[in-house]
């Protein structure tokens, strides 16, 4: 049984408005040894949870929860085990990070099951492909293991493009709130800097960055085409 496939399908079914339970069994009931041998490397792992991710988050807002409970209560099961958005999101893909420290500081209540499966490097552009069904958050992609290299960096691309605004005589740079909650996550004011530099290909040296508010007006089912 290849996981990555059923979890793109699960996704799939969400954009489609299609009976999802096949999926969602089958990924329930996979092993845990399954699904670690499956998810050796940090691709995988990113593709297989960022998916699974956007695709509970639709999926329990469909069945009516609201937050906080959405991202904190262990909602869904994977191989098994029973997990929360959070658990995926700052457990999983950003190493176990405390939630609300910016990104400088681990949890060292984690879970041992959510260390044993997190990525080995927390790569900043997860940021730029997690969906919370809010009008400021980056669309839905599927991701594939093979691809996620490019696909993130389209993502990240994309994203910064249509958040940023330069005021190029004056030396002003406004982006995102996800850069300003996550600093630690792109090595501070001067990583979000080389970002527009790797990414854009735009020079902000000397800019001075501010943040702009976060819409959180609803915009589910928010697919790339």
């Amino acid at each position: 049984m290849n996981l990555q496939a059923q979890a793109k399908n699960l996704l799939l079914t969400v954009k489609m408005q299609e009976p999802k339970m096949d999926f969602v069994t089958t990924l329930a009931n996979a092993s845990i040894n399954e699904l670690k041998m499956q998810l050796t490397s940090d691709h995988d792992k990113k593709a297989f949870w960022i998916n699974i991710y956007n695709a509970y988050y639709q999926i329990l807002r469909s069945q009516g929860h609201q937050k906080p409970a959405i991202y904190t209560a262990r909602l869904f099961d994977i191989a098994g085990q029973s997990f929360s958005l959070d658990d995926v999101e700052h457990g999983i893909l950003r190493r176990f990070k405390y939630k609300y420290s910016l990104g400088f500081l681990s949890n060292i209540f984690v879970k041992r099951r959510i260390k044993r499966l997190a990525v080995d490097q927390l790569d900043y552009r997860i940021h730029f492909a997690l969906n919370c069904g809010a009008k400021s958050c980056p669309p839905i992609a599927f991701y594939d293991g093979e691809k996620i290299d490019t696909q993130l960096d389209l993502a990240t691309q994309s994203y910064l493009e249509a958040e940023s605004e330069f005021d190029h005589n004056h030396k002003v740079l406004r982006t995102t709130a996800l850069f300003k909650w996550f600093l630690a996550d792109f090595n501070g004011m001067e990583g979000i800097r080389k970002i527009y530099r790797d990414q854009l290909n735009i020079e902000v040296s000397g800019y001075k960055i501010l943040f702009n508010a976060y819409s959180w007006e609803d915009d589910l089912n928010n697919f790339n085409e």
